[in-house]
C-alpha cells in the first residue's frame, strides 16, 4: 500500500524513486566512458526507449545487503527502435555491485530476452558485469543460468548482438559468447571466464587483465569477438550498422535499401588489382569493395584466422554474406581457424535468411601434423556441413585457384550452391597441375634424359586438358565462364533471380478452430 496519504504525496514519492533509479554514475578518470542510460541512448532512436522494471530490487538480507538495496538492481531494460526498427535492450551498471548478476538483475535480462524472442525483433546486450552476485549464494542459478538458457533459445530466432563495455566475467562472458556477434571496446574492457588474480592463483601465471582479456586478445587471438571499436561510441555506432544488416528474426528477410550504384555497373578495374601468376598475393578486400554496393563492407573477424574473410555487403540494396579467401595470409589456404569463422558465419547466414556469396581463390587446406592432430578433418567438416545444410542462395565466384578440398570447402553445385561462375584465369581441379604431374608421371620424370622439360610439356598439357574453367564447363560444374569486369553484374543477376529461396514459409494457419 502507498505510504503516502494525498495523490500529490504519492506522486512525490514515485518521482523520488524514479529519479534514483535514474541516477548516472560517473566513470571516474575515465574519458570517453558512458553511464548505462548514455549508452541505452547513443544506441537508440532519439525518445524511443521505453523502460522495463525501473524499480525491481534484490531481496537478498545477507552480509548487510539489506541495506543495500537499488532500485533496478545494477541494470537497466527495455526497448526502443534503432532506425524505426524494433529492438530489446539491456545495459549493466558497473556502479551497483560490479554489475554482478543476483536473481533479480538476471530475472530482469530473462524477461527482455523473452519479450524479444516473443516480440520477434533483436536484442542488444550492453555488458558489463563482474559476473555472479557471491553474496546471493545459489540464488545466482535462478538469475545467471537462466540467462544462458534464454540465448539457447533465442539462437537462430532473433539477432543477439552482445557488447562489451566493461569487465565481463564468468557468466556474463558465457552470455557473451553464446551471442551472434560479440564487440568490444578497446583498453576499458575485459572479458575472461576466470580473471588474472584466479589465474595466478591456480596456474603461477602473472597476466594482466588486458592480455588474458583484452579486445587485441579476443579479435586477434581467441576469435570471440566479431568488431573492436577504439571507444564506446564508435562500438555503439557498429551496432546500429550491423543491426541494418539483419533481418527481425528468422522468420523475415533482411530490411533492402537504396543504393545509386548501377547493378550492370563493370569493374574493369579487376585485372589491375588480381595478378594471372597465382603465386603473386592481392589484396582480396579491395576486390570485394569494387563489387559490392557503393564500396560498403562491413568485415567481422579481420584479425582473426585472416586467410579468410568474412562480412556483409550489398548487391543491388540486398545484404549477403561474403566469404572469401585471401591470398595475403597463408597463401589463401584454409586452416583449422578459417574453418570455423567460415562456417559459423555461413550458419548465422543461413538462419537469418541471408545470402551467401564466396569469392574463391584456395589452394586447398594447409598441410602438417600441427593441423592434422589439431583436428583439422573435425573442423573442416564443419565447414561442409554448413555449406550443405544452408538453404538461402549461394554463389561462387572462383578467381584463380580452387583445388583439392577447397572445392567443397568453397562452393561448387554438389555441397549446395546455386550458381558457380569461374574467370578465364581459374584453375579447378583436385590437385594443381604440378603435383598431379609429379604423381601421375612419376616414373617417366625419373627416367627422362632432361626431367625439368618433361615436367614443363606435362604440366602445360595438364593444365589445357583438366584445370581450366572450359574443362569445368563443359562438365556443368560452373555455370558460366565471365570476365573479371563481369563478376558484379553477375553476383547481382544471380542473386535477383533467385530471390526469397530458403526462406521459411509461414504455416498454412495459427490454429484450428474448437467446436462450439
Amino acid at each position: 500500500m502507498c505510504s503516502a496519504t494525498t495523490w500529490q504525496g504519492a506522486f512525490e514519492e514515485l518521482d523520488a524513486l524514479e529519479a534514483r533509479a535514474r541516477q548516472e554514475p560517473a566513470h571516474r578518470g575515465e574519458p570517453g566512458r558512458l553511464s548505462p542510460r548514455e549508452r541505452i541512448r547513443t544506441l537508440l532512436d532519439d525518445g524511443s526507449f521505453t523502460e522495463l522494471n525501473m524499480l525491481a530490487e534484490h531481496q537478498c538480507r545477507d552480509f548487510g545487503m539489506a541495506d543495500k538495496r537499488v532500485p533496478g538492481d545494477g541494470v537497466i531494460t527495455g526497448h526502443g527502435t534503432v532506425n524505426g526498427r524494433r529492438v530489446f535492450v539491456y545495459a549493466q551498471d558497473e556502479s551497483v555491485f560490479g554489475g554482478s548478476t543476483g536473481k533479480v538483475h538476471g530475472a530482469k535480462i530473462q524477461q527482455v530476452q523473452r519479450l524479444a524472442r516473443e516480440a520477434g525483433v533483436p536484442i542488444v546486450a550492453l555488458a558489463a558485469s563482474a559476473g555472479a552476485r557471491i553474496q546471493e549464494g545459489m540464488d545466482n542459478v535462478y538469475g545467471i543460468t537462466g540467462i544462458f538458457r534464454q540465448n539457447v533459445i533465442n539462437s537462430g530466432v532473433i539477432p543477439q548482438i552482445a557488447a562489451v563495455m566493461g569487465t565481463c566475467a564468468g557468466g556474463t562472458a558465457y552470455s557473451a559468447a553464446l551471442s551472434d556477434f560479440v564487440l568490444q571496446v578497446e583498453g576499458s574492457s575485459r572479458l575472461f571466464l576466470v580473471g588474472p588474480a584466479v589465474t595466478r592463483e591456480l596456474t603461477g601465471e602473472e597476466i594482466t587483465g588486458d592480455e588474458l582479456g583484452g579486445a587485441r586478445a579476443h579479435a586477434g587471438k581467441s576469435g570471440v569477438v566479431h568488431l573492436t571499436a577504439a571507444d564506446e561510441r564508435t562500438c555503439l555506432g557498429q551496432i546500429r550498422r550491423l543491426l541494418d544488416c539483419l533481418p527481425a528474426n528468422s522468420s523475415e528477410l533482411p530490411p533492402e535499401r537504396d543504393s545509386a550504384d548501377s547493378t550492370d555497373r563493370e569493374v574493369p578495374e579487376l585485372t589491375a588489382i588480381v595478378p594471372l601468376d597465382p603465386k603473386q598475393p592481392f589484396d582480396m578486400r579491395a576486390v570485394i569493395r569494387l563489387v559490392v554496393d557503393d564500396s560498403e563492407f562491413l568485415e567481422l573477424q579481420p584479425s582473426f584466422a585472416s586467410n579468410v574473410v568474412i562480412g556483409f555487403a550489398h548487391f543491388g540494396g540486398r545484404v549477403a554474406g561474403i566469404v572469401a579467401n585471401n591470398p595475403q595470409q597463408l597463401d589463401g589456404y584454409l586452416d583449422l581457424d578459417a574453418s570455423d569463422k567460415a562456417a559459423r558465419f555461413a550458419r548465422t547466414c543461413d538462419a537469418f535468411n541471408i545470402p551467401l556469396v564466396t569469392l574463391v581463390d584456395a589452394p586447398g587446406f594447409w598441410p602438417g601434423s600441427a593441423q592434422e592432430h589439431g583436428g583439422l578433418l573435425r573442423h573442416g567438416a564443419k565447414l561442409l556441413f554448413a555449406w550443405a545444410e544452408a538453404t538461402v542462395p549461394k554463389i561462387a565466384v572462383v578467381l584463380r585457384r580452387m583445388h583439392g578440398g577447397a572445392i567443397p570447402a568453397m562452393g561448387v553445385h554438389e555441397i549446395g550452391f546455386d550458381q558457380v561462375f569461374a574467370w578465364p584465369s581459374a584453375e579447378m581441379q583436385i590437385l594443381a597441375a604440378e603435383p598431379a604431374v609429379k604423381t601421375l608421371y612419376r616414373r617417366e620424370l625419373e627416367a627422362a634424359d632432361d626431367p625439368h622439360a618433361l615436367l614443363t610439356e606435362k604440366i602445360e598439357q595438364y593444365r589445357n586438358a583438366y584445370t581450366t574453367p572450359y574443362h569445368a564447363s563443359a562438365l556443368s560444374v560452373v555455370d558460366a565462364v565471365i570476365r573479371p569486369e563481369e563478376t558484379r553484374r553477375a553476383i547481382t543477376t544471380a542473386l535477383a533471380m533467385l530471390g526469397t529461396r530458403g526462406l521459411p514459409q509461414k504455416a498454412a494457419r495459427k490454429h484450428g478452430n474448437i467446436p462450439l
